[in-house]
């Protein structure tokens, strides 16, 4: 692709996401839909998308931010919802969808329509985790959602992989097909087994360096998921394997450096996620151009009974994966909280499809002759109308179904009181450190500053404290939020007198941005407390 197609797919993605968050829309369906009406727009570059670009250069980092931000032990409490959702959903789509395609479209031999029914087989969860966080669905819900988005992709490819080496006319048995499949995940995880503690003693090992530290991290996906795929393996579950390990151990790594990796980070998903969501309403031209004699009214009813199967399949798992275990096992019973029946409603709409299942539809080789793939573009077609109609559909539907049901929400004041207690354990331990600290010779300090000790830290146990107590009648902050921002308003006068300063000369440019970046990270922990 050129140079000036990039820069405006990349520029006007990102501007359509920046006002997406002055709208009630969420940002993936206000992209879709600026990407289909651009894709109208005459003299428009050709933004094909290319597999080879999404599968190894796109979904990794996007993958490995998700698994950064994930909770490993949340996600070990939620292990057989989520299994269930990201392995046996997947599956089950596959079959179902794939045998229903069979039954419904004319001459679409079975093992083709199987590999449509791996394509649109996995739910891209980033829309519904979206919904979720802006909506304050219980934790258990977007815990679950984000899981099943975190491994449901690797089960999907590798059925692609198995489905289409049967379209194709190769020897692929049940048995060869479920070998591949143990191999590619077994595999996957046990690259990412291998590679996450090396890589986390290089994290901690270049902890002196952010600079160094965080070209690591921008390296560690593409290299977990390209080691996995030469053995071949599953690159996806390598990806999730060493995201999962780094996240739950990211305290152990330098403060500069988690600052930095975490605005990074934030960047290359806000960068990657706006262009994907964009690229998938561009494809129309694409899909249309490919379609042949499939064309017209046919190819669009085939494209609402499969969006309806598609629907209905989900529910179909959703509600006896959720009741079933429960039902024949005490230890799950006990185990897990109990359900009523909003939550798996939830989930069941919650299955709109994305990026990856386009990616995986172009991957589809074209062929020539006796190689070529049995309607190839009628299976793309399909695809883009399944993943369009269930990110207009179901996305634009959530948010009201949510309202209507009225699900509980999170306790926001039982998260404080919990924060609270945990920040008093911490202080009252630093206290005892810092009193055993100052009884040592070699730590003696001028009383002040032992007492600026004493402050900061009764300040930062006090903070969350006030959270819960009354607030200020006129301004509606608590008297931390006031201090915080008064602080702010001091910071701001302290950076105006240091730039007039560098105008008179009086200091340079580098003993300026010293001085600027000893505030702004004072700034950035104030907001971060305040915004807590």
């Amino acid at each position: 692709m050129a140079v000036m197609p990039l820069l405006l797919l990349v520029a006007g993605s990102a501007a359509v996401a920046g006002l997406a968050r002055r709208t009630p829309v969420p940002a993936p369906l206000l992209l879709v839909a600026a990407g289909l009406a651009a894709s109208a727009v005459p003299g428009l570059p050709d933004y094909t998308l290319d597999p080879h670009i999404v599968l190894p250069l796109v979904l990794p980092p996007l993958l490995h931010t998700a698994a950064l931000d994930s909770s490993y032990l949340d996600l070990r409490a939620n292990l057989r919802p989520v299994a269930l959702l990201s392995v046996g959903y997947v599956l089950f789509a596959t079959l179902v969808v794939g045998y229903a395609a069979h039954l419904v479209i004319p001459d679409l031999p079975l093992t083709a329509a199987l590999v449509l029914g791996a394509v649109i087989a996995p739910p891209d969860a980033v829309a519904a985790t979206a919904i979720a966080r802006r909506l304050g669905l219980p934790h258990r819900i977007t815990t679950i959602l984000q899981g099943e988005s975190l491994v449901n992709d690797a089960t999907a490819i590798t059925a692609y992989k198995v489905a289409l080496a049967a379209a194709l006319g190769a020897a692929t048995t049940w048995g060869e097909g479920v070998r591949e499949f143990a191999v590619a995940s077994l595999g996957g995880i046990g690259i990412g087994v291998v590679l996450m503690v090396p890589l986390h003693w290089l994290r901690v090992r270049l902890c002196e360096s952010a600079l160094l530290e965080n070209t690591l991290s921008l390296l560690i996906p593409f290299v977990a998921y390209a080691t996995a795929e030469q053995f071949g393996a599953s690159g996806v579950l390598a990806v999730v394997v060493v995201g999962l390990y780094l996240g739950h151990r990211s305290w152990q790594v330098d403060f500069e450096t988690r600052l930095q990796e975490e605005a990074v980070w934030k960047v290359v998903s806000f960068i990657l996620e706006s262009a994907v969501f964009a690229l998938i309403g561009l494809q129309l031209p694409v899909v249309l151009r490919g379609l042949g004699r499939f064309g017209g009214p046919q190819a669009l009813g085939y494209a609402v009974v499969l969006f309806l199967i598609v629907v209905l399949a989900r529910f179909v798992w959703v509600f006896p994966g959720t009741y079933l275990p429960r039902a024949l096992s005490a230890r799950i019973r006990a185990r897990e909280p109990g359900v009523n029946w909003t939550s798996p409603v939830i989930i069941g709409w919650a299955g709109m499809r994305g990026v990856v299942s386009l990616a995986i539809a172009f991957s589809i080789p074209v062929g020539h002759g006796s190689e070529a793939f049995p309607a190839r573009n009628l299976v793309l077609f399909l695809a883009f109308t399944t993943v369009i109609a269930t990110l207009v559909v179901q996305g634009l539907t959530l948010p009201p179904l949510i309202r209507l049901l009225k699900l509980p929400v999170r306790d926001t004041q039982a998260e404080t009181l919990a924060e609270a207690q945990a920040q008093n354990e911490a202080s009252r331990a630093a206290e005892e450190r810092l009193a055993e600290l100052l009884r040592d010779e070699r730590n003696a300090l001028p009383g002040p500053l032992a007492d600026r000790l004493r402050t900061i830290m009764e300040r930062r146990r006090n903070s969350v404290w006030e959270r819960l107590g009354a607030v200020n009648e006129a301004t509606g902050e608590s008297a931390d939020e006031t201090y915080r921002r008064l602080a702010r308003e001091m910071i701001a006068t302290e950076r105006q007198v240091f730039v007039q300063l560098r105008d008179a000369r009086r200091i340079d440019d580098e003993m300026l941005r010293t001085l600027l970046r000893r505030l702004d990270l004072e700034e950035a922990t104030a907001y971060r407390e305040v915004a807590s």
